[in-house]
């Protein structure tokens, strides 16, 4: 089943406005891009307030978050006293999804949602699952181990170094606030998964062979699906990340060509009759020359204002699909470019300390930059603010948490 964009009964034909559940940088280009369109914005967030403080967010509500047990119904209670209903609904974080997904019959009888049902999208979100699903596609992924419990992690034979990750994103777990954890030997690694068993279950911990390579090696594939097609696509290059080896976040993302990339995407999505936004994560084996499939984000990603710069503005497009608008061919602009500055500089510096990256080339690469993680000149307040909050929350969620043991 999936969520068709039709009106409701009693309501009108077009789309009210669009309310937003959580996120943070991807939230915020998506607020910003439709309300210069007129696009009535509402946050619902129980996380990061960055996309809140944009004058371009018409409404804010806190909510107990997509965790709760009544997480549906607190939605539907919201629309009911504040008029949203028949509001456009976009997950912005990796939890939100799965919420929205699995709520789908209930939230679409008051909300319209570009998503499909869990049945569909656990295939992607699930990487035990993608995984499976690549596999019967033929479809490269990292040399990837299953381990049920510490004692077969004891006893498994592995090539170092590897990488461990949850199973999904979202959670507050050490490993879910971290997104990713290197282990280049088998005492690090068992220190990490045993931490990772005991607070999400050993059945969650995905253990993977390390591909080497930067960010440079690494590719994604942005869009917008409708009903099993896409509406629009585009590739691009993480060209510099935070961690270098593996990113927690992109800091560096250029529109680039990646017909691979797109082929492999094309293929995974329609198994799955994706509906909504979406952005792939590939990284090229060096080693054997594959493009490896990483991870799907069918949300808005952190590098989204990147869509808009490029000439290809998928928010825009969500929009006008949702309204029963046909939103037309478009191609990205090849060598836009994407900045989130202050965890740039940091990676920069790192890779002029290795010799990877010359200041010459640092400072040139400012020149094909359209679209920043935070900052519009007639939007400065979450630009101002990002810093701060971002020191407060490594400090709050990280550093004390690991320090008290929590």
């Amino acid at each position: 089943m999936l969520a068709e964009p039709l009106p409701n009964p009693g309501l009108d034909a077009a789309v009210p406005g669009v309310v937003i559940l959580g996120g943070a940088h991807g939230t915020l280009a998506l607020a910003r891009g439709l309300a210069v369109m007129g696009v009535p914005v509402t946050l619902v967030s129980n996380d990061t307030p960055l996309p809140g403080w944009s004058r371009h967010v018409s409404r804010k509500f806190s909510w107990p978050g997509p965790d709760a047990p009544d997480a549906s119904s607190h939605l539907l209670d919201l629309a009911a006293k504040h008029g949203l209903a028949g509001a456009l609904l976009i997950a912005g974080g990796d939890a939100e999804v799965q919420m929205v997904s699995r709520s789908l019959d209930a939230l679409s009888a008051v909300y319209r949602v570009f998503l499909p049902a869990w049945e569909q999208l656990q295939w992607v979100c699930e990487k035990p699952l993608l995984y499976c699903r690549a596999a019967e596609l033929g479809l490269a992924v990292p040399l990837t181990y299953a381990f049920a419990s510490v004692e077969e992690a004891e006893r498994g034979e592995m090539h170092f170094p590897v990488v461990l990750k949850p199973n999904m994103g979202g959670g507050d777990s050490t490993l879910a606030r971290a997104k990713v954890v290197r282990a280049d030997d088998r005492a690090t690694f068992l220190a990490a998964f045993e931490v990772a068993a005991r607070e999400i279950g050993a059945e969650n911990v995905v253990v993977q062979q390390l591909i080497p390579g930067g960010g440079k090696a690494q590719f994604s594939y942005a869009a917008l699906w409708n009903n099993g097609e896409p509406v629009a696509e585009f590739t691009a290059r993480r060209l510099r990340q935070y961690p270098v080896e593996f990113g927690y976040t992109s800091t560096f993302v250029q529109v680039v060509e990646q017909p691979e990339a797109i082929a492999a995407s094309r293929r995974l999505l329609s198994s799955v009759s994706h509906h909504g936004l979406v952005e792939i994560e590939f990284k090229h084996d060096v080693r054997d020359g594959a493009l490896k499939l990483l991870d799907v984000n069918p949300r808005p990603w952190s590098w989204f204002g990147l869509a808009g710069a490029a000439g290809l503005d998928l928010g825009a497009m969500l929009w006008a699909t949702a309204n029963g608008v046909d939103t037309g061919v478009g191609t990205a602009q090849i060598g836009t470019a994407w900045m989130y500055l202050a965890r740039d500089l940091v990676s920069a510096v790192q890779l002029m300390a290795r010799g990877e990256l010359s200041p010459r080339d640092y400072v040139g690469s400012f020149r094909a930059v359209k679209a920043w993680a935070t900052f519009v000149p007639n939007d400065p307040l979450p630009s101002v603010l990002d810093l701060p909050l971002t020191a407060w929350r490594v400090l709050t969620r990280r550093v004390l948490k690991e320090r008290t043991g929590a």
